[in-house]
């Protein structure tokens, strides 16, 4: 599979039917280098479906009509918490109103085609189109091709933001970078 045109990508919000599906996928080799522990991330991502957690968003991105991946998007605002700025210093850096996105592709073989950087820039234009003037992503500064494929979607380093414990690379949008 390669790269789709950034105009074919379609989003929409995970249902509870889906939670099967994305513990399959989370259980796969390159989530799991990733991600935490299958049961608790569809814990998690119950939550926001359910209402317990209004702070984040979860989607499927389709990619002709079929789910390819999965994407979210989540406030800042209250994760600038003692509790959470204990090992996420940087939360208190940004600015209340920023979200940030994560998001990993169904298919391992899917990697390193230009799909998530296509997936991640088109996600990245809606939520500016919606006013969203901060959007931040924060990968782990050893998963090099997520930092490479941010990088091609219009994420750049964040000058000056410290890590802190959970040692994230935290990155920004610029809708002006070109995908390259």
């Amino acid at each position: 599979m390669t790269a789709p045109d950034i105009d074919a990508v379609a989003f929409r919000p995970v249902i509870p039917g889906d939670l099967p599906m994305l513990g399959e996928w989370m259980a796969r080799p390159h989530w799991q280098e990733w991600w935490g522990e299958p049961q608790t991330e569809l814990g998690y991502i119950s939550d926001m479906i359910e209402g317990r957690d209004p702070t984040c968003r979860p989607y499927l991105f389709l990619l002709g009509g079929e789910p390819a991946g999965y994407i979210q998007v989540w406030q800042v605002a209250p994760h600038q918490t003692p509790e959470w700025a204990g090992d996420n210093p940087w939360l208190m850096e940004l600015p209340a109103d920023a979200v940030g996105v994560d998001l990993s592709l169904a298919d391992g073989a899917s990697l390193s085609r230009g799909i998530g950087s296509a997936v991640l820039r088109r996600f990245a234009e809606d939520l500016t189109a919606q006013g969203h003037r901060t959007i931040i992503i924060d990968p782990d500064p050893g998963n090099a091709r997520a930092v490479a494929a941010y990088r091609k979607a219009g994420f750049r380093p964040l000058p000056g933001v410290t890590a802190g414990a959970d040692k994230a690379l935290i990155m920004q949008f610029h809708p002006d970078m070109a995908l390259q």
